[in-house]
């Protein structure tokens, strides 16, 4: 019987110090990209892809993501008073019927491969995605969502997907970059995988970003390797112990990323969300054009 991707951990334990004092009291994951949080985008990704159980691993300062996702009595019978039924059915999509929500503390931030470890007692021994909220990617108008990409190979292949795009090899060490074997189309097997190697040493251009199908080996393989760079548990290393054992993919998906865990690329993502906003879209436009902005491509959909 083939598995599938049910569940999603969002790993959202982070500090977020590269946005401060804007993260100061509240998550980095709930910085709003014109009208809903980074977070939303994600989830709703995750959803469209079919997941039906969404795992979040938090910090104690991440109250508000839970706010964000729990039910609103008081806003939501104040929004039917005043008859806004429009905002009243916004406020109640935030999480489809049918999907739970689960929270799980991370009492000590020990990197991306302990956050993934802490969600072990809820996954169990399904397959499983991982999102980081920070990049956000914007669904190709053919295929879909990242994570609907990726789910539909996992169907097919039962492995192991990592998410990956090209980068310039100039900025190898930002990223986790995988060694490729051609496998298909758009698809590569992995052969090995480094973390943030400089240029000289980076094995391809294709890096590794906040998209991962996983099956539950990893949890075992994230229990016994020794702490890597940081002394933090990643999940890279994580990953190179699990292709001592089974197959892994990297997938090139089709759609444009942005870099939120960054200024620049919130400031970007932002522009291009608010053109591209069906109330706001148009004003927007006529008000950046005021100061003499030109827009190509940005006002366009994305293309496959």
């Amino acid at each position: 019987m083939k598995r599938q991707v049910r569940k999603a951990v969002f790993p959202v334990a982070g500090l977020g110090t590269r946005f401060l004092p804007a993260t100061k009291a509240s998550p980095k994951e709930m910085l709003p990209i014109v009208d809903k949080p980074l977070i939303q985008y994600a989830v709703e990704e995750a959803v469209a892809a079919g997941v039906d159980t969404l795992i979040f691993i938090i910090g104690r300062t991440k109250n508000a993501i839970a706010d964000h996702f729990d039910k609103a009595y008081e806003l939501e019978a104040e929004l039917e008073a005043r008859h806004k039924t429009d905002l009243l059915k916004v406020v109640r999509g935030i999480v489809p019927n049918g999907v739970e929500c689960v929270y799980i503390r991370q009492a000590e931030a020990l990197g991306l491969g302990h956050a993934v470890l802490c969600a072990r007692p809820a996954v169990g021994e399904e397959p499983f995605a991982v999102i980081l909220a920070d990049d956000l990617i914007e669904e190709s108008r053919q295929e879909g969502g990242v994570m609907s990409q990726m789910t539909r190979h996992f169907n097919k292949y039962q492995c192991s997907i990592l998410g990956v795009e090209r980068v310039p090899i100039t900025e190898s060490d930002k990223y986790g970059i995988v060694h490729p074997l051609p496998f298909a189309t758009r698809l590569s097997n992995v052969d090995g995988i480094i973390e943030k190697p400089k240029p000289e040493k980076a094995p391809s251009d294709l890096a590794v970003v906040g998209r991962y199908i996983l099956t539950s080996r990893i949890f075992d393989l994230l229990t016994n390797i020794p702490r890597g760079a940081g002394n933090e548990i990643q999940l890279t290393d994580g990953i190179a112990a699990l292709l001592n054992e089974e197959q892994v993919l990297a997938y090139e998906f089709t759609g444009r990323r942005h870099d939120c865990g960054n200024k620049l690329g919130y400031l970007v993502a932002t522009v291009e969300y608010g053109l591209r906003h069906p109330e706001l879209g148009e004003q927007f436009q006529a008000y950046l054009q005021s100061y003499g902005c030109q827009f190509g491509d940005f006002t366009r959909p994305v293309e496959d």
